[in-house]
Parts: C-alpha cells; sequence; structure tokens
C-alpha cells in the first residue's frame, strides 16, 4: 500500500494522507494533470470515478461523478484556487447536484496537495483536506473520507507498475 501516513487533527480541522511513489514529481503530476489517468485512481475501488470536465488551472474546475455498486452517482466538483506542476495545487472540493451545480446542503473542503520528490527516485505526495468545521469534518469522516482516500490513493501503484512494464 503506498499510503504511509494518515493524520487526523479535530483542533486543526484537518487530515492529511500521505503516499509515497517509486516515480517522479512529474509522473505522480500527471495523474492530476489527465483526466482519464484521474478517473483510474479517483474515487475508492467500489466507486469508480468519471472526469466530466477537467479545467486543471486556477479559476477553472475539475467536475466528477462516482458510480456506485447499486448505481448510485455521487457527484463532485473542485475549484482550483492554485495549480503549480508539478508540486502544488490547491482547490476546494465540494459535492454537487446531478446536474453538476453545487450542493450547498453538504460540506465541502479545501485541499492542498503537495508533490514532493524525497530522493532515490521517490516523490512523497500529501492531500492535506480542511474542513470548515469540526462538526463537517466528524460528518465527512463518517461518510468514509479516510477510508475512501486510502483506498483510492491505495490504486497508484498499480498504475506506476504499467509504465515499468511497458518501458
Amino acid at each position: 500500500m503506498t499510503v504511509t501516513a494518515v493524520r487526523k487533527d479535530p483542533a486543526a480541522r484537518t487530515m492529511v494522507v500521505e503516499a509515497e511513489f517509486d516515480a517522479s514529481a512529474e509522473r505522480i503530476w500527471q495523474l492530476w494533470a489527465d483526466p482519464r489517468q484521474l478517473e483510474r485512481w479517483w474515487g475508492p475501488p467500489t466507486y469508480p470515478a468519471t472526469v466530466d470536465a477537467h479545467e486543471l488551472r486556477p479559476g477553472g474546475r475539475v467536475a466528477y461523478h462516482m458510480t456506485g455498486p447499486e448505481g448510485d452517482q455521487p457527484h463532485g466538483y473542485w475549484d482550483l484556487l492554485e495549480v503549480e506542476p508539478p508540486h502544488r495545487l490547491v482547490a476546494y472540493d465540494g459535492f454537487a447536484h446531478e446536474d453538476g451545480t453545487p450542493n450547498p446542503d453538504m460540506p465541502g473542503t479545501t485541499f492542498t496537495v503537495a508533490i514532493d520528490e524525497v530522493g532515490d527516485g521517490r516523490t512523497r505526495m500529501s492531500i492535506e483536506s480542511h474542513f470548515p468545521g469540526t462538526e463537517a469534518m466528524e460528518q465527512m469522516i463518517a461518510m468514509g473520507m479516510e477510508e475512501g482516500m486510502t483506498q483510492a490513493v491505495g490504486q497508484i501503484d498499480a498504475m506506476l507498475a504499467e509504465d515499468a512494464v511497458r518501458s
């Protein structure tokens, strides 16, 4: 499993998922920058993602939906605040209605992705989610956010192994 740590800090209203990979920072960035690659890992295996729109630039939006085992399709979006390839991405992550409009009845988070080479051909990726309040954090954790993120990030190694086979 690629995930090396999950840290929750209720006082700071944050959850951080860290992972390390045998790949360059540029290769890990492509997992976010290419919508077809993003679809292969964003979302746990039982809720694969489909990217509906992908504008990876400050002020852009990434819109997606996931398809669950019962056919349910929760929708989400990221409003991109900062995009600094290949090392940093900051976005507001929200739930959306089926038509793609934001769902204000569900809490959103702001997340920061940091991608840093750590030596020996390895790269660390951290995803820090900042919640608007303790109640929102508790609600998202209860909905399975920690498990979902861990499972989603855990799918990246298989993608990187395919790269090695191709080269």
